[in-house]
């Protein structure tokens, strides 16, 4: 059974679930990996979610402010033997509410064109692709979404 936990970034295993997904996304990324590395550092992130099953961290998400009415969805990873589950489906809609008593009305974030898995999942949830904004504007591997928190 998955239960998930609402924290922030200073959870431990929080940041031992994003170390493995950074460790993913050297590989993935390759050289351009130390450019978006700049843009995940997790000390400012005060909303961060980490899904359990059991006593083990499966899982984890995160959001941070992007505008007054906008938040931006980050760190999303689903250990690698456990995807396909519908988990990171669960971790995202935790998020989404999260986001809506918060005060959000849009959810943005940007993923990577190497990363199809990702690409799935938030056209499934209901995002549409927008612009690139912000850093990743004119970031030729960045593909972008916004989702309307209703």
């Amino acid at each position: 059974m998955l239960s998930i936990l609402r924290s922030d970034s200073q959870n431990t295993d929080f940041l031992t679930l994003v170390a493995q997904l950074d460790a993913d996304l050297s590989v993935r990324d390759g050289e351009e990996h130390a450019f978006y590395s700049q843009f995940n550092k997790v000390d400012m992130i005060r909303h961060a979610l980490v899904a359990y099953q059991g006593d083990r961290a499966i899982g984890c998400g995160a959001i941070k402010a992007l505008a007054d009415d906008t938040t931006e969805v980050k760190r999303m990873f689903v250990l690698p033997e456990l995807r396909g589950q519908g988990l990171a489906v669960q971790i995202l809609e935790e998020l989404e509410a999260w986001a809506r008593e918060l005060g959000y009305t849009y959810a943005r974030l940007e993923t990577g064109k190497k990363q199809p898995e990702a690409i799935r999942l938030y056209t499934k949830c209901g995002y549409q692709r927008i612009p690139n904004y912000g850093q990743y504007e004119n970031v030729e591997n960045s593909v972008c979404f916004e989702k309307k928190l209703s």
